[in-house]
């Protein structure tokens, strides 16, 4: 049972409790441990953990990241996850499970540099790294033990290390012959860990597991495979693949796949946006479109930057509101032609925030950019409305002044007024 040490990467093909070298316990043993691949990585706890580095006297204090009492949490360290607090939890019952967490509010800025960092060490390791989200990714290692003179695993275990102590922040690693595997793997130990699951394993390693297990099986779709007869994983296994297209469609014969831990998805190094955009939670419920139209407007000019930032360009704007009662509209709109200036994207979507103030309480606003298009095709003009181009250089030179002289520099005076909001 081949082994590896995880402080000071000794490794044998015997398994061990405690390094020979070093003295240490994080040792990891598997049978398949030095011919696994593919991994999966997630940085522990992404936002608290930058949080803690950079203020090292909250190493041992429950940490939420979040905002306000009527928003959610965006991340929870691991003191405080022990108390019950969990990502998405209303902040109001996340600090009456732990009142005396220290609350931060998100620093995206930050969080966006220590993932590039991160991503940078991935890519050290191979040019095969898929980015899930910020603080996630999935590595092909296949093929690069002659370039790290040692198996992926002991490959991964230093980068682990280097991630500490360059970027001042976890990571824990799941490593499989697959990505379904690698990433079901990487939930089991946490923080700071190094799991495996084999292939030879995997069916019967799963067979147990609840359905919820498998990744894009949430609590609806569980409830109906329930009520089907089906829980676990290994009632799934059960079934042949003409049984599975039977009761569950084209899809049946993949979700039975998946629930062997069969999956042939590659590693693809660049992965199509489907979606961006932005929204807040207001500080209070709001009814009344005058008090919304300046939040509506910053957020137009959030999503203009992040389409910039992406070389992308919105076809049609979505609206997206959520009354007192969380219960969530929707509504769409089409433009007359690409576009990222937030003039555009707002003369398009108000009207659609008009239609829904018919005095319901809200308690959130967001847009999106539905569907995404090059940027290259953007703002161009034409016979329907000349006035695109001047709109996207009236916006470039607020944007260059900003940029130079900082974000209050300039300011469109529909943005100016209105309560607050958060994200």
């Amino acid at each position: 049972m081949p082994s590896l040490c995880r402080d000071c990467f000794a490794h044998t093909e015997e398994p061990r409790r405690r390094c020979a070298a070093c003295g240490s316990a994080r040792m990891s043993s598997h049978a398949e441990l030095f011919t696994l691949a593919i991994a999966h990585v997630d940085c522990d706890a992404f936002f608290a953990s930058v949080a803690k580095r950079d203020r090292p006297e909250l190493a041992s204090r429950p940490v939420i990241v979040g905002g306000g009492q009527r928003g959610v949490v965006s991340a929870a360290c691991y003191v405080a996850r022990t108390r019950g607090v969990r990502s998405a939890m209303p902040m109001f019952k996340a600090l009456s499970a732990c009142p005396d967490a220290v609350v931060i509010k998100p620093d995206f800025a930050k969080y966006v540099a220590a993932s590039r960092q991160v991503r940078a060490l991935m890519e050290a390791l191979t040019p095969l790294v898929q980015a899930m989200s910020i603080d996630e990714a999935v590595l092909d290692l296949s093929g690069t033990e002659a370039l790290h003179g040692a198996p992926p695993a002991v490959a991964l275990a230093r980068f682990a290390r280097r991630v500490e102590k360059e970027v001042g922040v976890t990571v824990s690693i799941g490593l499989a012959p697959n990505r379904l595997l690698a990433k079901i793997a990487v939930e089991r130990d946490k923080p700071r860990g190094l799991a495996c699951i084999g292939a030879a394993e995997a069916a019967a390693l799963l067979a147990p597991e609840p359905v919820t297990i498998l990744p894009g099986i949430g609590p609806a779709f569980a409830a109906k495979l329930a009520g089907m007869g089906f829980s676990t994983l290994g009632q799934l296994q059960s079934l042949d693949a003409r049984e599975a297209m039977r009761r569950f469609g084209e899809d049946g014969p993949l979700l039975v796949a998946r629930a062997r831990g069969e999956d042939s998805r590659p590693v693809r190094p660049e992965r199509e946006t489907k979606s961006i955009s932005a929204e807040t939670t207001f500080d209070r419920d709001l009814a009344q479109p005058a008090e919304m139209q300046p939040l509506l407007w910053r957020l137009c000019e959030k999503l203009a930057r992040r389409l910039a930032e992406k070389g992308l360009a919105a076809g049609g704007v979505v609206l997206k509101l959520k009354t007192s009662r969380f219960a969530l509209r929707t509504r769409h709109v089409r433009l007359a032609g690409p576009s990222r200036v937030p003039e555009t994207l707002y003369a398009a979507v108000l009207p659609l925030l008009m239609r829904e103030a018919d005095g319901t309480a809200f308690r959130l606003i967001g847009i999106g950019a539905q569907p995404l298009v090059e940027g290259a095709k953007a703002d161009h003009g034409d016979l329907a409305d000349p006035e695109a181009p001047r709109r996207a250089a009236r916006w470039a030179a607020m944007e260059a002044l900003r940029a130079r002289y900082g974000d209050g520099a300039v300011r469109a005076g529909r943005g100016l007024a209105g309560p607050a909001g958060r994200r």
